[in-house]
């Protein structure tokens, strides 16, 4: 049965698909798809135009021109975002000489702040009012990020977008919801299409991971995607910190009583959206599933992650490429075996990468650092950031081929001890300060405090 919001939406819907009609009618807009040409002259004309209905109707013909368009054509839009919709430079010049002569007056002022705007952001703003909009400016960027590498000057347009997205994703507009085995089917099908960490193999699979007693799941959605988790957070109930990531995913495994727990583990945690990188999400859905969870199930008290190491294999091969001081000649002739496709599977060679292994990774989450003085390792970044504490270096805690190749199975556990988030997000962010347990600092011997060139 049709509920009040699904009427409202419906009704809203409706308004808004005439609105457009009339004002296709009134404008004599052609369907798309449209050359570049035809783009940016609906650009224009969208920011010239001051009457509601033509305003949508502009902004859904312009919205549906670029989705129909030609990748070549896309392109040539998103780089005369960059190239003609900048500030209106007559405007800036004026302004600036008003702000002179008027020593700065406050009027001066704002009146330059504005015309300093780039036209792009208001573009922006009125392509968002047509309907599904959000959607396909997020669309949009996800399209600019992928040619900005080869394009330099469309990172003026992204700082537009980044700036927009940042108060319309504002975290009072995102909405907690928990997912489980009763959640419409088409969302089920995103969480299994959009798992970034621990790849779903099939339905068996997500209902492991959604229906059993000891495990949860939770996301953020906005009101103009209704459909669509921003980011999500897989979440098992255990009585101790897992070291692996297997049972966990096991499938035949005994499930235990949600009272029965005592820790939380955040497992998995995936965004979503490609177009909305960059917009951080994730330190809110955590301490708001820890809320929610505290309010639930009292019993809980232990709050941690079992992490993957992404940026792990990679660095220690640079160190052992580069015959790096950090490794000695035990401890390479040890790391030489990794080479070996089935090492993990020999006991006797396994327990002698772990030696080596271990104090390198201690290195590499409290002292390794990026040309911008931060830890290399992206998770790192997060939970650390995020005010969490580096707890439990994890060997072999991901066998799969993905934790394989990408930390030579190493995993992490952070600890969100509630008492301390606070004290460590801010010694984090103010100092570079890394909170990280007892275990992990004595993993790191004294040879290992040198000074390593940083890594981009």
């Amino acid at each position: 049965m049709p509920t009040n919001l699904d009427r409202a939406s419906g009704f809203l819907g409706g308004l808004l698909n005439t609105l457009t009609e009339r004002g296709r009618s009134l404008l004599g807009l052609s369907a798309p798809p449209m050359t570049k040409t035809e783009l940016i002259s609906l650009g224009e004309t969208l920011l010239s135009r001051r009457g509601e209905a033509t305003g949508v109707a502009l902004a859904n013909s312009l919205l549906a021109g670029y989705a129909a368009a030609t990748e070549e054509n896309k392109l040539a839009f998103l780089t005369a975002l960059a190239d003609l919709f900048g500030p209106d430079m007559q405007q800036l010049n004026k302004a600036l000489d008003a702000v002179r002569e008027s020593d700065a007056s406050p009027d001066a002022v704002e009146k330059l702040l504005k015309a300093a705007e780039p036209r792009r952001q208001e573009l922006i703003r009125r392509l968002n009012l047509a309907p599904g909009g959000t959607a396909s400016l997020v669309r949009m960027r996800e399209a600019l990020l992928a040619h900005a590498a080869n394009h330099p000057q469309l990172k003026y347009v992204d700082s537009d977008f980044v700036h927009l997205f940042a108060s319309w994703f504002n975290r009072g507009f995102l909405v907690l919801q928990k997912i489980d085995w009763t959640t419409p089917a088409n969302i089920l099908e995103k969480i299994i299409r959009y798992e970034q960490v621990h790849a779903i193999r099939n339905w068996d699979d997500l209902r492991a991971r959604l229906a059993p007693p000891d495990r949860r799941c939770y996301g953020f959605f906005h009101p103009q995607l209704v459909d669509e988790p921003l980011i999500f957070v897989e979440v098992a109930l255990t009585r101790d910190i897992p070291a692996s990531i297997e049972p966990l995913l096991d499938l035949t495994r005994a499930p235990i009583d949600a009272k029965d727990a005592t820790t939380a583990v955040f497992y998995s945690i995936s965004n979503t959206q490609k177009g909305l990188g960059g917009i951080s999400f994730g330190n809110f859905l955590i301490k708001q599933v820890v809320e929610e969870i505290k309010r639930e199930l009292p019993n809980v008290h232990t709050f941690v992650t079992l992490s993957p190491a992404p940026n792990f294999a990679a660095w220690l091969k640079r160190q052992r490429a580069d015959n790096s001081p950090l490794i000695d000649d035990a401890a390479q002739s040890a790391l030489n075996e990794l080479d070996r496709p089935d090492w993990f599977d020999d006991a006797d060679a396994a327990e002698r990468i772990k030696a080596a292994m271990l104090p390198l990774a201690a290195y590499y989450f409290l002292e390794a650092k990026n040309s911008r003085g931060q830890p290399v390792d992206s998770v790192a970044r997060f939970h650390l950031g995020n005010g969490a504490r580096l707890e439990r270096l994890n060997f072999l805690g991901d066998r799969s081929p993905n934790g394989m190749r990408q930390s030579y199975g190493l995993m992490v556990n952070y600890l969100y001890a509630l008492g301390d988030i606070e004290n460590n997000h801010e010694a984090f962010a103010e100092k570079g300060q890394i909170a990280a347990s007892s275990a992990v600092r004595k993993a790191l011997p004294s040879r290992l405090h040198v000074v390593e060139t940083p890594a981009n």
